[in-house]
């Protein structure tokens, strides 16, 4: 198989993936995302006129460690002046913090600011409720391979 994952002739198998695959963008719809954010993460995202591209930002920061602007570009797949610009604003809304890293003063350590992290772990749970419970359905085995099938996917994705 090739990197595109065709081999010249479309199995039904890879038919039924790729038919799947556009029933998720509702999903992903503005509306959609918008209805479930908190109204403190809300409010600040609208009065500072942040986008979806800036919400991208947050969720890589909720694992409470500190990440570089050059990680955060690498993750969302952005130049190293976009994630600079989104942190830039999403500081600038207070909803991040920026700090220089003690162990090199060029580079700038970014973290979720304390005062937004219960509404984007609010948000976050909300948003992968419909995950959540297709999982409940599943056996620990179908889990396991869905988790590394996903996994698998990010992983082609971010190449």
């Amino acid at each position: 198989m090739t990197r595109s994952g065709n081999t010249g002739k479309t199995t039904p198998e890879q038919l039924e993936v790729a038919c799947l695959v556009p029933l998720l963008e509702p999903f992903f719809r503005g509306s959609v995302v918008r209805d479930l954010m908190p109204d403190p993460l809300r409010d600040a995202m609208e009065t500072h006129g942040l986008t979806p591209r800036h919400g991208a930002v947050l969720p890589q920061l909720l694992a409470g460690q500190p990440l570089v602007v050059g990680e955060i570009a690498r993750r969302l797949q952005v130049s190293l002046s976009t994630a600079s610009e989104l942190v830039g604003a999403l500081n600038r809304a207070s909803i991040v913090d920026r700090t220089e890293d003690p162990a090199n003063r060029r580079r700038v350590l970014v973290t979720l600011s304390e005062e937004y992290r219960p509404s984007l772990e609010t948000f976050v749970v909300r948003r992968v409720a419909p995950l959540l419970r297709a999982l409940e359905g599943l056996t620990p085995e179908e889990r396991a391979g869905f988790l590394a099938g996903l996994t698998a996917w990010v992983g082609e994705v971010q190449k």
